[in-house]
């Protein structure tokens, strides 16, 4: 077309016809003109190839730093941002404008891909059906999960086959740790139904933390000793080297992601109890693991066999009850009847629980307490294991330490607060153990929480004992009706009367 430049893409095109065909037909058919063809004959260069390198429309503003100060600098020091080097630079030269930023940045990046460091390759992998599986722990505290009001500090232990993908994730309240990595481990095999030869986890660095020598060692046996229950091998990456165990790492941000869209699905991040959430989960990976069924069902099949049984996945220690009622361990307090004081209990400790025994016998299971992230103490206090000491002793609820703990609901709590504001402290105090009295002997904890929730409501809402007490009876016509029939003295003279024949 007259008054248009011609490209690349139409000088080729005429190269190509003016094999077979004249100059006039070759121009015809790359719409140029006949005058255009027979300059080409003369000089076949592309176009692209006759313009002159385009210059600098303006000085370079780096050209007196670049290789004097910048190159130096990230010499000594490959890993550093450029936009610190940047700045580095505005602090020496303040006449920099903040414009150069991009150019620097640029800059940069061209130096480094020409005269850089070498740089981590990764190298992708070919799975082995029923090689390998992997361990690892997510945060979860960004969702913002609430466990009956109360947000939930927890993280999910997460495992994955690497070749099928099959998926297992178990809500964990403490931190990374042998307990949570073998309780989470177990339950992921034997859903599954079958174990990898391999077992790969992170360098295990958060469990390790603030453990003496001895105590490593010992961790460090423990799982191996649990890889060889179940016949895996176990291996770990690089600390610090997350893309070692890629094929978990990637999964967590899509886990995390459908977990995600699952809550703004169900319109509410509470729930009313932690087994609740705990299905939650179970059935988001149910779905995922439908997704790739066939892969998984082809992988099981070269799994190995499970076990008879599942290895320990806890830790056993042994505390004594003191004259407080109960005992410490990591900086948690626990009460217990009373009646165990001055014994030694043995304690199983799992991520969520604690089994107690006393010797080889079975008492009952504490729900596991977890220390402030500052060091603080905490407490887990059932009150039906003090209330009968209290009831002797009620102004001792007044500066107890454990106090808050004691009381099994919110609404305890705040009538405690009432009580403190109107009575005596004597009397408030012998008020409130009362209160925990009536709920714990007549079974009536929820029931009485309501009617202190509408004590609560009104302004000047007091509990009224007999009331209560009257109100929380059993009822008599519940009561079932025995009579007692008195058989006269004379029947057992006739049943002794065999008897003394026989030793005549």
């Amino acid at each position: 077309m007259p008054g248009s430049h011609i490209n690349d893409h139409q000088v080729r095109l005429y190269m190509k016809m003016r094999q077979t065909v004249s100059p006039r037909s070759a121009a015809a058919c790359a719409a140029f003109s006949t005058a255009t063809a027979y300059r080409l004959e003369q000089d076949a260069q592309l176009p692209s190839q006759k313009k002159a390198p385009r210059g600098r429309r303006r000085p370079d503003p780096l050209a007196d730093i670049f290789d004097s100060e910048v190159v130096p600098l990230l010499e000594s020091a490959p890993g550093i941002r450029a936009v610190a080097v940047f700045e580095e630079m505005q602090r020496r030269h303040p006449e920099l404008p903040d414009g150069v930023r991009r150019t620097m940045e640029r800059r940069i990046r061209s130096w480094r891909a020409l005269q850089g460091p070498d740089r981590d390759v990764i190298f992708r992998q070919v799975h082995e059906p029923g090689r390998m599986g992997l361990s690892d722990f997510t945060d979860m505290a960004d969702l913002g999960v609430r466990i009956a009001g109360v947000e939930l500090d927890h993280r999910l232990y997460h495992f994955r086959l690497a070749c099928s993908g099959f998926e297992h994730a178990h809500v964990i309240l403490g931190g990374e740790s042998y307990v949570a990595l073998a309780e989470g481990l177990q339950n992921a095999l034997w859903a599954l139904g079958g174990a990898p030869r391999e077992h790969r986890s992170d360098s295990l660095s958060a469990a390790f933390r603030n453990l003496d020598a001895s105590a490593r060692d010992d961790l460090t046996h423990r799982y191996d000793a649990l890889c060889r229950h179940y016949r895996m091998e176990p291996s770990r990456n690089n600390r610090g080297v997350a893309h070692e165990n890629g094929a978990i790492e990637s999964a967590h941000g899509h886990l995390k992601a459908a977990v995600r869209d699952a809550l703004l699905m169900r319109g509410s991040v509470d729930f009313g109890e932690l087994a609740e959430y705990r299905r939650f989960i179970d059935e988001i990976v149910a779905r995922k693991n439908a997704r790739s069924a066939k892969r998984i069902d082809a992988e099981r099949a070269v799994l190995q066999s499970l076990p008879g049984m599942r290895t320990s996945d806890y830790e056993e220690v042994l505390v004594m009850v003191t004259s407080s009622g109960g005992f410490t361990l990591r900086k948690v307090f626990y009460t217990v009847p009373s009646r165990l004081i001055g014994h030694r209990l043995r304690v199983r400790l799992y991520d969520d629980r604690l089994e107690l025994f006393l010797g080889g016998t079975p008492l009952f299971t504490l729900p596991r307490g977890r220390a402030d992230r500052k060091g603080k103490h905490d407490h887990v206090v059932d009150y039906r294991h003090v209330i009968h000491a209290l009831r002797r002793k009620p102004m001792a609820l007044l500066n107890l330490v454990y106090r808050d703990q004691l009381f099994p609901r919110e609404a305890y709590r705040r009538m405690f607060d009432r009580l403190i504001e109107r009575l005596a402290d004597r009397m408030a105090c012998r008020t409130m153990v009362e209160l925990l009295s009536l709920a714990h002997e007549r079974a009536c904890e929820a029931e009485l929480a309501g009617v202190l929730e509408s004590l609560l409501a009104t302004p000047q809402g007091m509990p009224d004992m007999a009331a209560l007490r009257a109100r929380f009876a059993p009822d008599p016509a519940a009561l079932p009706e025995v009579i007692v029939e008195l058989v006269p003295l004379s029947a057992y003279e006739a049943l002794l009367a065999p008897r003394a024949e026989e030793m005549a």
